[in-house]
């Protein structure tokens, strides 16, 4: 009797020891966990150390990709292995949604940008003048966004027009893929000024090494930003959990720092 006992007590034993392995190999399968993450350019700045603090938080890693939004929309309706889709504006988050593209209900404002007018240190130009200071001769090559597919790009178009000046410094225009690649041209020396995002001049390299006025917000369409989980997407859960991390008091607060701003009725 005591024998059966025994082996009873053996089995019990190994299925704890079954379900402790299980549930073992469940949480490192979950630890190892990856998101992928197509974020518009402007994000460049601040969204490694989101993605580095919703790492350390989770356990699931974030695979970033800056670009165009404008690239990223093309590269998803083309099947691109996105999870996520942060966009520099909400019409081509809501243009997926559209095309069934998109987990349902998943598209979320979560911030509003702001362009500047950025020149290097040495720069002779007078800012203090907004956009027309780019008249000075010394403005002789000026960077811009491709603004057939970067919302950045389309409101620096648009505030130039505002502002009439557009026709006469179109023939000035450095464009760069995404708003990051025309920052990189004013810091290479490639261009004398650019229309830039607030979010970028914010960084460390490049506040040291130029400064900066922001555009009036009259001149432009609000650059009100969207993010959405792409329905294809085989990580929903973990894409949720990053959505949901962005909404934290402490991630809204570092974003701020980066110049960006919560859209009219979102909450800290």
């Amino acid at each position: 009797m005591l024998g059966i006992k025994s082996v009873l007590a053996r089995a019990v034993d190994v299925k704890r020891l079954f379900l402790v392995v299980f549930l073992c190999c469940c949480a490192a399968l979950a630890g190892a966990q990856e998101i992928a993450v197509a974020a518009a350019a402007d994000l460049s700045s601040v969204f490694p150390e989101v993605a580095a603090r919703f790492e350390k938080e989770t356990g699931t890693k974030v695979r970033m990709n800056f670009g165009s939004s404008g690239q990223f929309l093309l590269q998803i309706e083309n099947g691109a292995p996105f999870d996520l889709f942060f966009s520099a504006d909400v019409q081509y988050p809501q243009r997926l949604e559209s095309e069934g593209l998109t987990q349902p209900g998943t598209i979320y404002k979560y911030a509003i940008g702001e362009l500047v007018l950025y020149v290097p240190n040495n720069s002779p130009l007078d800012l203090s003048q907004g956009l027309r200071a780019l008249q000075s001769p010394s403005a002789k090559r000026i960077a811009i966004a491709n603004p057939k597919h970067a919302p950045y790009g389309r409101a620096a178009v648009e505030a130039l027009k505002k502002e009439g000046l557009y026709d006469s410094l179109q023939s000035k225009f450095v464009m760069g893929e995404n708003i990051s690649q025309t920052a990189q041209f004013v810091q290479s020396g490639n261009a004398d000024a650019g229309i830039l995002a607030l979010s970028l001049v914010l960084s460390p390299q490049m506040k040291s090494s130029g400064h900066f006025v922001k555009l009036a917000a009259s001149d432009y369409t609000p650059l009100e930003q969207a993010a959405v989980i792409v329905k294809s997407s085989k990580n929903k859960t973990a894409a949720e959990r990053f959505l949901a991390f962005l909404r934290k008091p402490e991630t809204v607060k570092l974003l701020s720092q980066y110049g960006f701003t919560l859209p009219a009725g979102k909450s800290k």
